[in-house]
């Protein structure tokens, strides 16, 4: 049986379609193995968002060559579709293929195996207007599920690769989605994430339909289904539809990702985002109002060029006052090929760091601060898996629907079931809970009566 390891780099987009790759490979009869262990093929799945992230994917490709240097060696992913030249030119790589087309990655390494020759498979993104249709029914995780909606971006913010790696927003047919959803509720996930490059654009390259259609289908039509997240939603996205919608919902949770990236109205003049702060604050007044105990967290770049202290306090004030649950900072940093690169006035690597850890401490703060309202409360959980930092303690840890990550005694087999927990010490990063009892599956519990 020939083997086939795996390495993905970057975000979540990446894992799923790591995971819809394997399937291809699976139905062709090959096995996975470790990507540390001897195999017949490697595939790297490159990360471009930052300089760092394609000299991480080098290290890794070379990794693999060492390994095994007789193996086939596919690099993939976005690193791979800006910059194919550039990991050709790495001795041992075998086949390159970008962001499309990761259908015919089979194909081409029979063609390699047969030819020995070089396979460069990246073609210009820019003009691919149609999603590629990559399938995932189960996962290696078995307690959320990823669905991936849409692909591309069409935002071009000054800071951001991603466009020129991932090309135009695309939608998936919505009977797709649906389709998946269906299947992965099947494999008996109770939770799916709505996954996708610029997912709260869903639609957009569509004629009258939209993210707020998609998620009444999806209520209306995938049976057994009780937990419905979307992994990132820009706050000009919100529409008051998806707002009337997310009030009438059962399903989708009380948590939603919304990047800031900046709290002030210049700095994201000159990130090129399309809202103000007064526009995000208004929307998150209005998802609270619908969604009470709300928690909302962001992405934040701290050290944008020419940020000053002042712009710096506006978006301290404005997370301050918003009340985020959580947030993800990172400091700006230089990605060849953005306008933002080449722009004066770059931030004193200090002054970044200093600001970073400023905003970490608020974040902190913060999140223990939305902890603290639902300590005594009962919560419906979804356990994922022993306590990691202590997995011989008979503690489990998983997520609740407004993502509150609680640790509690219990066994191995409420992983991947809702069970409700009372969370008994509210903390950050971790709550303490006591089980209370495992929600048996609704709809059979209406069937009974």
């Amino acid at each position: 049986m020939p083997t086939v390891a795996f390495h993905t780099l970057g975000c979540k987009v990446n894992h799923y379609e790591t995971e819809a790759i394997w399937q291809l490979f699976k139905e062709e009869g090959y096995d996975r193995v470790d990507f540390e262990s001897t195999s017949d093929v490697y595939i790297i799945n490159t990360c471009t968002v930052t300089n760092t992230g394609d000299k991480k994917s080098r290290q890794v490709i070379r990794r693999a060559v060492r390994k095994n240097p007789d193996a086939v060696i596919c690099v993939t992913g976005c690193y791979a579709q800006t910059s194919p030249a550039e990991i050709m030119a790495i001795p041992g790589v075998d086949i390159v293929v970008g962001t499309q087309d990761r259908v015919k990655m089979l194909e081409y390494i029979e063609q390699y195996k047969q030819e020995r020759q070089p396979i460069n498979a990246v073609k210009n993104i820019m003009k691919n207007r149609v999603y590629e249709e990559l399938d995932v029914p189960a996962f290696t995780d078995r307690t959320r599920a990823s669905l991936k909606i849409q692909e591309g971006c069409n935002n071009f913010c000054t800071f951001c690769i991603i466009p020129w790696a991932r090309g135009l927003m695309r939608s998936r047919d919505p009977q797709e989605v649906i389709r998946q959803a269906q299947q992965l509720v099947d494999a008996g996930y109770k939770e799916i994430v709505l996954t996708g490059i610029h997912t709260g654009g869903y639609g957009e390259d569509m004629k009258d339909y939209n993210l707020a259609g998609l998620l009444r289908d999806l209520e209306a039509q995938v049976k057994g289904l009780e937990r419905l997240r979307i992994s990132s939603i820009e706050a000009s996205q919100i529409t008051d539809e998806v707002i009337e919608v997310i009030d009438q919902s059962n399903m989708i949770v009380r948590h939603l990702h919304i990047p800031l990236q900046s709290g002030s109205n210049t700095v994201l003049k000159r990130m090129r985002r399309k809202y103000t702060m007064e526009f995000f604050g208004e929307r998150l007044d209005r998802l609270k109002e619908v969604l009470p105990g709300l928690a909302v967290t962001s992405d934040v770049i701290v050290g944008f060029p020419g940020e000053t202290e002042e712009e710096f306090m506006e978006t301290y004030d404005f997370i301050q006052k918003h009340q985020f649950s959580e947030l993800h900072v990172f400091p700006y940093s230089k990605r060849t090929g953005t306008p933002a690169a080449r722009m004066e006035d770059q931030v004193d690597e200090e002054v970044k760091n200093e600001r970073v850890h400023r905003l970490i401490a608020l974040s902190d703060q913060l999140a223990k601060e939305y902890a603290s309202q639902f300590e005594g409360e009962v919560l419906e959980v979804i356990p994922e898996d022993r306590y990691k930092q202590d997995p011989e303690s008979g503690l489990i840890e998983g997520y609740t629907d407004n993502y509150l990550k609680v640790v509690f005694p219990g066994t191995e087999e409420m992983i991947g079931k809702i069970v409700k927990v009372k969370i008994s010490k509210a903390g950050y990063p971790y709550n303490e809970g006591q089980f209370v009892r495992v929600v048996e599956d609704k709809v059979i519990a209406e069937a009974v009566v």
